[in-house]
């Protein structure tokens, strides 16, 4: 039997999702979590043999989550299914050592093929997103301006961000103006908009 970890906020998605794969032969679903940080806690008690993670989860972010997965449980693939079919996200999905990347659209049996692909040690991701990625390019972004963009997206203050972020508010303010250049935008609020579309933050 494959042993999956299904990680997914929305319940009725995550019961239903549980009780499709449930029906194959071969799978079957040892832990399901909620949020972003209980999947390496849940990983190391269920010991998967695939983590099944969205990305946008409360407390942590799926992608985080996969990061020290690699190193935490090495035995465990990781296949990133999500609504937000991102080019960026994609991108930091196979950075955080993931094996696949799918959106919700498909149909079930694509995602059961899925998950006995990555266990097999196939990568399996999203034609389409892939086809896009590629076009995208790689994230303009340094970590810093990702950092200060984060910081600026409950609409804080150059003060706010730069008490949080320990960094002087000259400092933030250059990061501010660097990243709205770089995204082609007016301000911080339309650049943190345009870095969300793109899968950077």
């Amino acid at each position: 039997m494959i042993r999956v970890l299904l990680a997914e906020d929305q319940g009725m998605m995550r019961g239903a999702l549980a009780l499709l794969l449930g029906l194959e032969e071969d799978i079957e679903v040892v832990a399901q979590v909620a949020a972003g940080d209980a999947i390496v806690p849940a990983a190391l008690a269920a010991r998967p043999d695939v983590a099944l993670l969205d990305i946008e989860l409360p407390g942590r972010s799926g992608l985080d989550a996969a990061a020290e997965l690699r190193t935490r449980c090495p035995g465990c693939r990781v296949l990133i299914l999500t609504t937000f079919g991102r080019p960026g996200y994609l991108r930091r999905a196979m950075e955080a050592g993931a094996a696949g990347f799918l959106v919700k659209d498909g149909p079930v049996e694509e995602l059961a093929a899925a998950i006995r692909r990555v266990l097999a040690g196939e990568t399996v991701i999203d034609p389409s997103l892939a086809a896009a990625a590629l076009g995208a390019g790689p994230n303009p972004l340094t970590r810093r301006e990702v950092d200060v963009l984060n910081a600026a997206v409950d609409g804080a203050t150059v003060a706010d961000i730069a008490a949080k972020l320990y960094l002087s508010e000259s400092t933030v303010r250059n990061y501010l103006s660097s990243a709205i250049g770089k995204t082609g935008t007016r301000n911080r609020m339309e650049a943190v908009r345009a870095a969300r579309r793109q899968g950077w933050l």
